[in-house]
């Protein structure tokens, strides 16, 4: 069994900062990678940021410059630190892993990001 819980989203102004973070726990062995993926109201879910284990990262576009993903291999924990945050970056924040032991990827329940302007 393997659990993902995020915490730190929140209401925050455009321009403003919030900080994210996944935590792991159960039989997680074999990250392969984690990341954040989001999911705007009418919208489908995309990929914000993804790392690996050795610190490859891969945003997207959109948030490039602006987000900083990191993570803590011992502690299967992942953050994500959001910066200068505009309105059209409001959604429902997924964290997961993907396990290349068990070839399967992991969720967590989601937090809810709004940026009012």
């Amino acid at each position: 069994q393997v659990q993902l819980v995020e915490s730190g989203g929140g209401l925050v102004q455009s321009g403003g900062s919030l900080g994210l973070s996944c935590a792991g726990s159960g039989s997680i062995a074999g990250v392969h990678k984690m990341g954040w993926h989001r999911q705007a109201p009418g919208k489908e879910r995309e990929l914000v940021a993804t790392i690996t284990p050795g610190g490859a990262t891969v945003y997207n576009d959109s948030v490039k410059g602006r987000f900083t993903i990191s993570m803590d291999n011992a502690k299967n924990t992942v953050a994500l630190q959001m910066n200068s945050l505009k309105p059209e970056d409001t959604a429902v924040y997924y964290c997961y892993v993907y396990l290349w032991s068990k070839g399967a990827e992991y969720w967590g329940q989601g937090t809810q990001v709004t940026v009012t302007s």
